[in-house]
């Protein structure tokens, strides 16, 4: 039997998380795609051919220790005018780390990062709020509204299409990953999804890296 995959936050997950910036408040046509996982050879390199085509911007949650094996692509999304944010520096799953541990990977990666950001993105969206109290003082934890699925082996190319473009709305935070694993459905999903949307009138934009902590406002945060 498949398992059920959830593509969209559900709202009793956003009340629980109310801290946490799941979409982002607009009246206008937008879309905020986020990538995690990178810098990856050849896969994020592609992901920005693809953006590129569309005028899109996005955000990269990176990863520490890629951004140290590879700043040459990390200085490529950067200098293509997307924005970046800290996704550990070894993709910890809170739910199974130390708070100090935790901590202590998150500024490492913070370290290797050539640009200053206060955005933040747990990895496997596993955070203990032991874990997140701290780090919303100097962090926005960025979750997503949509997730493709796109990591998912059991799920085909097509079904995350679908599925994305059915929960997709002005404002959605959506996830894809620009990683190996990812590589079969996100090379499918992606410039479909961009073309779907560009057609509608929609824009791709990143999000800020410096956003004001003030600006916390539930699940849905306006972007000045």
């Amino acid at each position: 039997m498949i398992p059920l995959f959830v593509h969209k936050s559900p709202r009793l997950l956003k009340a629980f998380y109310t801290p946490f910036v799941w979409n982002i408040s607009t009246d206008e046509d937008v879309i905020y795609l986020t990538f995690d996982d990178g810098p990856i050879p050849d896969v994020t390199e592609w992901v920005l051919e693809q953006l590129e085509r569309f005028d899109a911007k996005a955000t990269f949650f990176c990863i520490g220790d890629n951004v140290r094996k590879y700043p040459e692509i990390f200085n490529q999304l950067i200098s293509a005018g997307h924005s970046v944010g800290n996704h550990t520096n070894n993709h910890l799953n809170g739910w199974k780390t130390d708070d100090s541990r935790y901590w202590e990977n998150v500024a490492e990666c913070q370290e290797v990062l050539p640009v200053k950001t206060n955005l933040f993105r747990p990895p496997y969206g596993r955070i203990k709020l032991s874990q997140a109290k701290p780090l919303l003082n100097d962090y926005h934890v960025v979750m997503w509204e949509v997730l493709t699925g796109d990591f998912e082996k059991y799920l085909s190319p097509e079904h995350c299409l679908e599925k994305t473009l059915k929960h997709t709305r002005p404002g959605s935070i959506v996830v894809l990953h620009d990683s190996i694993k990812a590589w079969r459905n996100m090379s499918y999903v992606l410039p479909r999804f961009l073309d779907h949307y560009a057609s509608l009138g929609f824009r791709f934009e990143a999000l800020p890296q410096q956003i004001p902590v003030e600006y916390k406002l539930g699940e849905a945060m306006k972007v000045f």
